[in-house]
């Protein structure tokens, strides 16, 4: 998860089209700062540790009680309007979003399961909670999906040609053709494609990073997603992990820790 952690906090400070568009960019600064998309991979996370092995409701409501509990300890987080809302209702239910919130958070759930099947399900869960709109659950799969293939040894090209076949996304423009026009927006399916396409290009963990963050549009979210496609293919450099650990507060860090002991046992 560190990647997509990573992902966030460097892209965060170039959100909202602010940065120039330039893979020459440092990597860390006083804005790197982890957001909302970090909080709620955290809380996911959590809820799908806590709850292997149950049934399906069981582990949405570890979901919804997790994401509530991470979310309302830390509120200024950046949530969007919609799912502030959703945190702090009396009686949260799903609101049909297709924003990249669902595949933001998604990532551990392509780490925690030994089959394809397994990670789509559980990506699937991860997204409905909120974002259960056919293309928010697919933005979800589709990041999980990537992630799960990544760590098994797939190749790039193998991730490409099931991403195309399975969910219909065009990975065929290259960052160079995207990036000139490309510009912030909140949707999967304005995001999942392109953060996908970068993670491709991207010959090493922070090269894909950095050709991320150069797309513009909704970076640290954008950043996020390549980041943890990248981690489950060229791993994390020990530096950039141990910054992004000093840079969480210890409740998150703990998380953290624990899903990357549990992948690794």
């Amino acid at each position: 998860m560190y990647g997509a952690l990573l992902g966030d906090m460097i892209g965060a400070p170039y959100e909202f089209d602010m940065g120039n568009k330039t893979r020459d960019f440092p990597l860390f600064g006083k804005r790197s700062v982890f957001t909302d998309d970090s909080v709620m991979s955290v809380a996911v996370a959590e809820a799908l540790m806590d709850s292997m092995g149950g049934t399906d409701d069981e582990i949405r409501a570890a979901l919804i009680k997790s994401m509530r509990k991470w979310g309302r300890r830390y509120p200024d987080a950046g949530y969007g309007g919609m799912f502030y809302r959703w945190l702090m209702s009396g009686n949260p239910a799903p609101y049909g979003s297709f924003g990249n919130g669902s595949a933001m958070r998604v990532s551990s759930a392509g780490w925690l399961y030994d089959t394809l099947e397994e990670t789509l399900h559980a990506a699937k869960l991860t997204a409905e909670v909120t974002h259960n709109h056919p293309e928010g659950i697919k933005g979800a799969q589709a990041t999980a999906a990537a992630v799960f293939l990544a760590r098994t040894g797939a190749s790039k090209e193998r991730i490409r040609e099931y991403i195309t076949a399975a969910f219909g996304y065009d990975l065929s423009r290259t960052c160079d053709q995207i990036r000139p026009t490309y510009h912030h927006v909140e949707t999967c399916q304005k995001t999942v494609p392109e953060a996908i396409t970068a993670f491709l290009e991207g010959t090493d963990f922070e090269d894909v990073i950095r050709t991320a963050v150069s797309l513009g549009g909704d970076c640290d979210t954008l950043t996020c997603i390549a980041g943890s496609m990248a981690e489950a293919f060229y791993g994390v450099p020990k530096e950039l992990e141990a910054e992004c650990r000093a840079r969480l507060p210890e409740d998150m860090r703990a998380v953290a820790e624990r899903l990357k002991k549990r992948v690794e046992s």
